[in-house]
């Protein structure tokens, strides 16, 4: 196994973009959803497919390609996955109608999705379980840039060029990582597992549930990614219809959430020494409730202002911040023979848990702030139980 001083800060950079890849495409398309249902005359149901389409080819894609990658290598597969980003890219662009788009957003996703499984198996390639958690941490708090600021850049280039033209910028974007990936990523799957087929694959996931440890880190990942997924599918809505806000608002306050998780990065890069991982993940998991629970009192007792909704969240994001990555590495350090699968089964259950949560964020709203953050409560407390009752704080990783 390479030695984690051979994970530089380039690499590191590199595993981060190809990361943000795919939640980055996802996301950059949300400020231009109201122009595509305009464009193609849908409903916004059918609208929102692309969307929440591409959140479920995410998860199925995390699903496949870590087996994959157990057997064939991380840098073949990953440039796969760039390769066919690129090509779902280039199919939206050209898409003259919603079922083209949908199709093309699905595929565009799908390719998306290598990145995020890929680079923490990678790093857990390379580091052991408590330096893996630390460079983790380190490669989120980079890669979640991009897909925190991509809503922004998205809506600045509709209005510019229009909405196809952010399917370009996802399609260069996604060239020049793969040119770059190509010369400078090494291959670390030092001993490659077989992979016969479809069945095999599904005896690796049943195999990873049977670990009590594992089904808790990784629903305790699930959960923490359900909170932040319900909120950026429900405030915007909330921020005109409920605080009666202009939608450009939306932006400068949602500022205070990526900090917010950032700041919990630092945490667990920098105080990841000085404790052990279980013990990281339930300080941020408390904090987590914590903060949720903070927003729903002060939405009671009558703060109805954006600040009293996004300074509590973007306290229940730092913990988050401090538990995703911690957990994260916990899960797949678990069968360390099966990184990728791990991974793989860690970013499903996060991508489909999610998905189902922003559409059924949408189906609850009544027009209050109320079922949003009782959702996001109940999924706070969930990936804390999940940890205790899966790992505990006992055991030492």
């Amino acid at each position: 196994m390479p030695h984690s001083s051979s994970l530089s800060k380039s690499l590191i950079v590199l595993l981060a973009a190809v990361s943000a890849l795919g939640p980055g495409s996802m996301q950059i398309l949300l400020p231009a959803l109201p122009a595509i249902r305009e464009s193609f005359q849908v409903s916004h149901d059918v609208a929102q497919l692309t969307l929440s389409l591409s959140m479920l080819a995410i998860a199925f894609g995390t699903l496949a390609y870590g087996p994959l990658s157990d057997k064939y290598g991380r840098k073949p597969i990953m440039i796969i996955g760039l390769i066919i980003t690129i090509i779902g890219s280039i199919f939206c662009y050209f898409a003259n109608t919603i079922e083209l788009l949908i199709m093309g957003r699905i595929v565009q996703a799908f390719g998306g999705a290598v990145g995020l499984v890929l680079a923490r198996a990678i790093v857990r390639d390379v580091c052991g379980g408590q330096e893996a958690a630390r460079v983790i941490a380190t490669l989120v708090m980079v890669m979640v840039v991009l897909p925190m600021m991509s809503p922004a850049l998205g809506g600045e280039l509709m209005v510019r060029l229009g909405w196809q033209s952010v399917f370009i910028v996802m399609a260069v974007l996604s060239t020049i990582i793969l040119l770059v990936l190509i010369k400078s990523l090494p291959e670390t799957l030092v001993n490659p597992v077989p992979f016969e087929g479809v069945k095999s694959m599904l005896m690796a996931f049943v195999n990873l549930f049977k670990s009590r440890a594992f089904c808790g880190y990784a629903f305790c990942v699930t959960f923490v990614s359900v909170v932040f997924f319900s909120f950026i599918s429900a405030a915007p809505e909330i921020m005109v219809s409920v605080l009666h806000r202009p939608p450009n608002e939306y932006g400068y306050y949602f500022v205070m959430i990526p900090l917010g998780f950032m700041s919990g990065n630092y945490v667990a890069r920098h105080f990841g020494r000085r404790f052990e991982i279980n013990q990281m993940i339930s300080l941020g998991a408390t904090i987590g409730v914590g903060g949720i629970a903070l927003a729903i009192v002060l939405q009671l007792v009558g703060f109805h202002q954006p600040i009293a909704l996004f300074a509590p969240v973007a306290l229940a994001v730092f913990g988050n911040g401090i538990t995703l990555p911690n957990a994260q590495a916990a899960a797949i350090n678990e069968f360390p023979k099966y990184a990728g699968s791990a991974s793989g089964l860690t970013g499903f259950l996060q991508m489909a848990f999610s998905a189902v949560a922003a559409q059924l964020v949408a189906v609850i709203f009544n027009g209050t702030v109320y079922p949003l953050l009782i959702m996001m409560l109940v999924a706070s407390v969930l990936s804390l139980v999940c940890f205790r009752l899966g790992v505990g704080t006992a055991k030492n990783v």
